[in-house]
């Protein structure tokens, strides 16, 4: 098929992917050019291409993720808030649904959509800023 994100999930990204959190259906891993330090992608394992073709049970398992990461985001990783997006064609850079989850700080300087991004200074430290984010999810407490 050649997706990226379907890549990742059979394990052939190189090491490219620095995963935070998977389960038997969705996979959560950073941006490789995120918005902040930290951005995480949330994807179910099956290939999906929009949020319309997610099936129900999948919708449930990759947003209550998705909400967990962004809980994570605040209370152990440090951010103040957490900016949560999906974006289905338009802007889609990957054809693989996933949503992003952007750690957010007071006077950070995300306005509207215009997205600056940021590079991680080498793997070592987006491997760290994983460990961080892999972190705050484990010691997140669990929602119901």
């Amino acid at each position: 098929m050649g997706c990226q994100f379907c890549a990742i999930i059979a394990g052939e990204a190189d090491g490219d992917a620095h995963v935070v959190y998977a389960d038997p259906d969705v996979v959560a891993f950073l941006d490789h050019r995120p918005v902040f330090k930290g951005h995480t992608l949330v994807i179910p394992r099956q290939h999906v291409v929009t949020l319309p073709e997610l099936p129900d049970p999948l919708l449930v398992a990759v947003f209550s993720v998705a909400r967990r990461v962004a809980a994570a985001m605040e209370g152990g990783f440090g951010a103040d808030g957490t900016f949560v997006a999906n974006n289905n064609r338009i802007s889609q850079s990957v054809a693989h649904l996933h949503v992003h989850v952007v750690p957010r700080h007071r006077k950070d300087g995300l306005r509207g959509f215009f997205w600056p991004r940021e590079k991680y200074a080498s793997d070592a430290e987006a491997a760290e800023y994983a460990a961080r984010v892999r972190t705050a999810i484990e010691t997140a407490p669990a929602r119901p």
